[in-house]
Parts: structure tokens; C-alpha cells; sequence
């Protein structure tokens, strides 16, 4: 079985080396040479309107899929002419854009914020009349890890930002006051089987997510079970395959979608120590037609993104319990170049462990 890759990022990298104690070979696709994922396996580097390198890419390839969702959407759709394609083209057109993803929720009943689309200052104007202060104004493209918005709290802050973020191609949502950030993971295989991973809570800063932690402390099982409800919904409406990732906000004891990842995420690197079978090979199970693997926890799990810079190794494996991934990246300001998974089963050791992780990671340890 030979996987082919849009996407040569850690994702990807992760992708494979759950994939090769499967038998499982890859080829990947990247505009750059240099991608992690030349580092582990076979890279065709060559800018996506290279037909002729897609042609290469594809040659012999059982099942294509994608490690982000920036990719072009005619890339895929010229794959899928070719050889399937998973998740389906539907997932990722409407995660490409944060209009088609409010009303998807939408058109489910699954409560997300309030939204208007902007493609002139007069229809930011309006929207804000009706929600009121503040709100977030974002691209409706592209942005990621807290890139391509902007929270607007006052009347003189309207325009600069509707200018700042290209005045067309908007979407303005009401602002939530959330008191966590839940994510949770569902796969489905060809046959519609589907599994969840336990309910995570996360913590962003600066747009990045910094901390993952499973399962969600904060959660109740009412709101598990509505999350999980809510991406089952969401995957069977898309009809669905592969791994799907559903961000949501706890409010009040009520949950509210912010948006949704047609791939492995970020949240769900703490699975490959912390689940009996990781994200990543259960997606590869899902989009190949393996049976799918169990989610159940190994322990307590916390997951830390190491973000522009590289720890000290021997500082982070000596905490007991500490896993070290690093992506092969060099460092720069705000690049998530590796993580660390910590499992365990005693609450007051794990909360010690995790203090002192994080003082590594974060570069604040001595």
C-alpha cells in the first residue's frame, strides 16, 4: 500500500512514521525541498500547478491525502481524478473557508457564534450594530494560528482593522467569552465505523496552541458527550473518512463551535503515547480501510507544542514520564518545531511533571 501526501509539514512526518510499522509506504508533495518530510521519506518538491510533477507524485499511489488544509483546491481535485482521495473534497472546501464552515454548523443546529459575511465596511458596520462590542473580524481564508484576524472592541478600531485584513473575503463573528477551549477527534472508515478520542482541553496564546490535556479536566460528561455528538453530525453529513478534528468553546456549561480540521491535529499529538492507537495511524486505518483502532487512554495525558526554539534534550527526558518529538525544523519565532506528551497516573506527580515541562519548553527552566 503506497499513501501519497499533499503537504510535507510534521503532520505529515507524523503520518508516516505511524504508517511504516503498518507496511505502509509513502510519497509526499511540497513546494519546498527542504520540508520536514524529505528528512523520512520520498518528496516530490515542485509548485502546485506542476502537472507534470503531480503526475510523478501519483504514480502507483493507492489513496491521497492531505496533511493542512491550505492546500489548493484544484491540487485535489486533479488528484481525485486520478486516485481517491481522503477526506472527501466537500471537508476540505468547506474548512478552506470560514463562511461555509458557519453555515454548515449551522445548517446541523450546532450553536456557533454569531456571524455576518464582510465584503465592504458598511457590511462590518452593520454587523456590529447587531452583535455589539467586541467582535472578531478574520479572513475567510488562510488564517491560522491566530493569524488573519483581529478583535475589534471599539468603533474607532473598525476600519483600521477592516482595512488591515484586505477589506473583502471577511467574516465578522460575535465575540465569546469562553471559559475553555475543548477540541475533540473523531475518525471514520469507509465503511462509516467511527471512533472518538476523549474530549481535550486546550490553551492558546498568541493564537498558538501552546498545551493540550486529555482528558479535558473541565468537561463534564454531558459535554463530552455533546461534543462527540456534535462531530459524529458533522462527519456523517460530509461523508466523511480519515481523522476530523471539531474546536469548540465551553460557555456556561453550553459548547459552541469555532471551527473544524479535515486532518490530524495539533490537539491530538498527545494520542501517539496517550491512546492505544494514535491519530495518525487511525487515520491511515480509516482512508485505507482498516479496521479502526481503540481510543482508550493509556493515562492521564498532557501534550506541550515547543515552540521557536529547541529545548535541552537531556532536560526534557529527565522528567519521568516525558516523550520528545521533535519535527526536524530550524527554529524561528512562533514555528512549532517539535512537542512533548507526558502520561501518567497520579494527578499531584503529573501536575509537578508538567510545571516543570513547561518551564523547559517555554525556555524559562534553570
Amino acid at each position: 500500500m503506497r499513501v501519497g501526501v499533499l503537504g510535507g509539514g510534521q503532520l505529515g512526518r507524523m503520518l508516516a512514521l505511524a504508517g511504516y510499522q503498518l507496511g505502509v509506504e509513502f510519497r509526499f508533495f511540497d513546494p519546498h525541498s527542504g520540508a520536514p518530510v524529505g528528512q523520512i521519506g520520498q518528496l516530490v518538491a515542485a509548485n502546485y500547478d506542476d502537472e507534470a510533477a503531480l503526475e510523478r507524485f501519483l504514480t502507483d499511489i493507492d489513496v491521497v491525502t492531505y496533511e493542512f488544509e491550505s492546500i489548493p483546491l484544484s491540487v485535489v481535485e486533479f488528484a481525485a481524478e486520478r486516485v481517491r482521495v481522503y477526506p472527501p473534497i466537500r471537508a476540505l472546501a468547506t474548512a478552506q473557508d470560514r463562511l461555509l464552515e458557519k453555515r454548515l454548523f449551522e445548517a446541523l443546529g450546532i450553536p456557533t457564534p454569531e456571524f455576518a459575511s464582510v465584503d465592504a465596511l458598511e457590511d462590518l458596520e452593520n454587523a456590529v450594530k447587531r452583535m455589539g462590542f467586541p467582535v472578531v473580524l478574520k479572513t475567510r481564508r488562510l488564517g491560522y494560528d491566530g493569524k488573519g484576524q483581529a478583535v475589534v472592541r471599539t468603533a474607532s478600531e473598525i476600519e483600521p482593522a477592516w482595512k488591515a485584513l484586505g477589506k473583502t473575503g471577511l467574516i465578522v463573528e460575535q465575540f465569546i467569552p469562553f471559559e475553555h477551549e475543548l477540541s475533540v477527534i473523531g475518525v471514520r472508515g469507509l465503511e462509516g465505523r467511527e471512533v472518538f478520542y476523549p474530549v481535550v482541553q486546550n490553551v492558546h496564546r498568541e493564537g498558538i496552541l501552546r498545551r493540550s490535556t486529555a482528558p479535558a479536566p473541565n468537561a463534564t460528561p454531558e459535554m463530552s458527550a455533546l461534543a462527540i455528538d456534535n462531530c459524529r453530525k458533522l462527519m456523517t453529513e460530509l461523508d466523511y473518512v480519515g481523522v476530523l478534528a471539531l474546536e469548540l468553546f465551553a460557555v456556561d456549561g453550553r459548547l459552541v463551535a469555532n471551527e473544524i480540521a479535515p486532518r490530524v491535529h495539533n490537539s491530538g499529538h498527545w494520542t501517539i503515547e496517550g491512546s492505544e492507537t494514535s491519530q495518525f495511524e487511525n487515520h491511515l486505518r480509516a482512508i485505507l480501510g482498516l479496521p479502526l483502532g481503540t481510543t482508550a487512554l493509556r493515562g492521564q495525558t498532557v501534550m506541550l507544542n515547543i515552540i521557536g526554539h529547541i529545548p535541552a534534550r537531556e532536560a526534557v527526558l529527565a522528567v519521568e514520564g516525558a516523550h520528545l518529538h521533535l519535527y526536524g525544523k530550524a527554529p524561528t519565532e512562533k514555528r512549532k518545531v517539535g512537542h512533548v506528551t507526558l502520561v501518567g497516573t497520579h494527578p499531584e506527580a503529573m501536575e509537578w511533571c508538567t510545571r516543570e515541562l513547561e518551564r523547559i519548553v517555554t525556555g524559562n527552566a534553570g
